[in-house]
């Protein structure tokens, strides 16, 4: 990029999610950047190698010279406050310039404006987030595709190949979802399929792209597939229902996530779980993007 003169304090807002990565840039004049790449290469457990991958990303999406006067990141994987604090430090030693770093789902309550209720992403992954009155942060989920993340599409994944398993071992004939997995991952038959999700290099997002599936399969009727769905809604409502009994206001809970907002069918259930469990929990979609909620938190730290 050609040099660019910002004469007004320039905040950055990152949303590092588990495939993508957005990036928004904006001085007192209007927007200076808007930019968006894969999340390849993200490290959030090495603070040093995560400080350096968001410093090179800063660097390329601004104008050249141009200086943050304010960074706020939310990071996928971003587990701990301990862990996020860590990337922190370590940003200051590329830029000269207040920073914060937080997990990616504690940008959606900026984003929609408000400053207490819960974050739920449901995307490549799930987690879920809010702060207790005396402001501590309360994370559940988040686990990663192997242990968790019930209700993201790499967990959908997951839990539909072990219902298909489940019921050949039951000697049931293939239903829509076992042929739609078995296509998916190009194998021959259901027995084949544990081979093929064990020999996924990148666990998440190599089983989370086969989700599409899983849902075109609940639409030809199969029920093995409807009831990973309806378990999936029921595992979300579960993480909200977990951070309230841990004290959090769980009113407003704003949802995120390429997978829970795409399909009306996880949405669904979802939040018909979410009514049972809470009553008085009201779902928010996010209708901006959670950057919004990185740009909000850059700002608050000028």
């Amino acid at each position: 990029m050609q040099d660019t003169p910002l004469s007004r304090p320039l905040v950055v807002g990152v949303d590092v999610g588990g495939t993508k990565t957005h990036l928004r840039a904006f001085t007192g004049e209007g927007p200076v950047a808007d930019h968006v790449r894969t999340s390849g290469g993200w490290r959030p457990h090495d603070p040093v190698a995560a400080a350096r991958w968001l410093a090179a990303l800063i660097a390329d999406a601004l104008p050249v010279g141009a200086r943050p006067s304010a960074v706020a990141v939310g990071g996928h994987a971003c587990e701990t406050p301990r862990q996020c604090d860590l990337i922190r430090t370590a940003l200051h030693h590329h830029f000269d310039a207040p920073a914060l770093v937080v997990g990616d789902a504690e940008l959606l309550l900026p984003a929609a404006g408000l400053d207490k209720g819960v974050g739920l992403v449901a995307g490549t992954g799930s987690v879920a987030v809010g702060r207790r009155a005396d402001g501590s942060v309360v994370q559940v989920g988040g686990w990663g595709a192997v242990l968790g993340d019930e209700g993201g599409s790499a967990g959908l994944v997951r839990e539909a190949a072990r219902s298909v398993w489940a019921a050949h071992d039951r000697g049931e004939t293939p239903d829509a979802l076992a042929s739609a997995l078995v296509d998916a991952f190009g194998v021959a038959e259901v027995p084949a399929l544990g081979a093929a999700l064990e020999a996924a290099s990148d666990v998440s997002a190599e089983w989370g792209r086969h989700a599409p599936a899983l849902f075109a399969a609940a639409d030809a009727g199969s029920l093995l597939a409807r009831d990973v769905i309806a378990a999936g809604g029921r595992s979300l409502a579960a993480l909200v229902v977990r951070l309230s009994a841990r004290g959090v206001a769980a009113d407003d809970v704003v949802i995120a996530g390429s997978t829970v907002l795409a399909q009306p069918r996880l949405y669904d259930a979802f939040t018909t779980a979410l009514a049972e469990a809470l009553p008085g929990a009201r779902p928010r979609p996010l209708h901006v993007p959670p950057v919004e909620g990185a740009v909000a938190l850059a700002r608050s730290i000028l």
